[in-house]
């Protein structure tokens, strides 16, 4: 991941668009913190979705004024590891998924998988999965530079978004019009002798 966070500081450097999308559990890795904090500095816009403990200040000018974390706590509890970087000096951008949190002991003492997400259908369910997180103003909880999280600012008159929300009535829509589907089709009863 360092050399990803890397080459979105170059591009940013040379004026080309940047960007870095992290959902996460926890971010505590020094090393991967420096880098981010680089890249800020160099201009890259960073959205961190970190669940639990975030090591990283955010919001400090000339260091990480760039970066903005938020968590996102509502009914369920997500473990999704996903990655956006923007490399607008390749044909399209990269996205991972994985098993990975940003901490040392998953970078250093265990078996992790992180893998591209290549197939243009997914790549673009999952980049809009991450937008819609990050329109999330009913869970998600902003981190302030002096350690304190505080509610999502909205506008007036606009509704609450939760992002949970939104993906269980998803699936619950792809569910019932699969059924619907399905409804015309014999049922089919397996009968299998007594042992």
């Amino acid at each position: 991941m360092q050399k990803h966070i890397r080459s979105e500081t170059r591009n940013a450097k040379a004026g080309k668009p940047a960007r870095i999308i992290v959902q996460t559990n926890s971010l505590v890795d020094q090393k991967t913190i420096d880098n981010l904090y680089r890249a800020s500095q160099a201009g890259v816009k960073i959205d961190l979705i970190v669940r639990g403990v975030c090591n990283l200040v955010p919001n400090v000018k000339g260091i990480s004024e760039n970066i903005r974390v938020r968590s996102i706590l509502g009914r369920y509890l997500e473990h999704s590891r996903i990655f956006y970087f923007e490399n607008s000096s390749g044909s399209q951008p990269h996205i991972f998924a994985g098993s990975a949190d940003w901490m040392p002991r998953n970078f250093y003492r265990r078996i992790e998988a992180v893998f591209p997400i290549e197939d243009p259908d997914n790549r673009s369910r999952v980049k809009a999965l991450l937008e819609i997180y990050l329109k999330d103003t009913h869970h998600a909880r902003i981190l302030r530079a002096n350690g304190s999280y505080h509610k999502v600012s909205r506008k007036k008159g606009s509704y609450l978004m939760s992002a949970q929300n939104f993906f269980y009535k998803q699936a619950e829509s792809k569910r019932n019009a699969q059924a619907a589907e399905h409804s015309d089709e014999p049922v089919i009863l397996a009968i299998t002798e007594p042992q």
